[in-house]
């Protein structure tokens, strides 16, 4: 579980990385979780962006996203969720 004082610096990291992935009408799928939980091994913070199609609401696309890859949530703001996994092997953020 992040603290506070560390999502707020993951969240100021955040501002200058554009959303790799979007969830539309189909949701969200085993193979999108794949893509994700190897995108945050990589890059540790992602942006996902959620389409106006989406029936879902953004804070259960984000409950889904954490129970497949278990990471952790940043923030939820409108129809962007920031997920932040810390990576075994490309470690890049260092948080307070």
């Amino acid at each position: 579980m992040l603290t506070s004082k560390q999502k707020k610096h993951l969240r100021a990291a955040s501002h200058q990385v554009q959303p790799i992935f979007q969830v539309g009408k189909a949701g969200v799928n085993e193979n999108m979780t794949t893509q994700i939980n190897e995108a945050l091994e990589k890059r540790e913070l992602i942006k996902v962006s959620i389409l106006q199609n989406c029936l879902e609401e953004p804070a259960a696309v984000a409950e889904e996203i954490v129970d497949a890859t278990d990471a952790h949530i940043v923030q939820v703001i409108g129809s962007t969720i920031i997920l932040y996994k810390e990576s075994k092997e490309n470690k890049q953020i260092e948080l307070p």
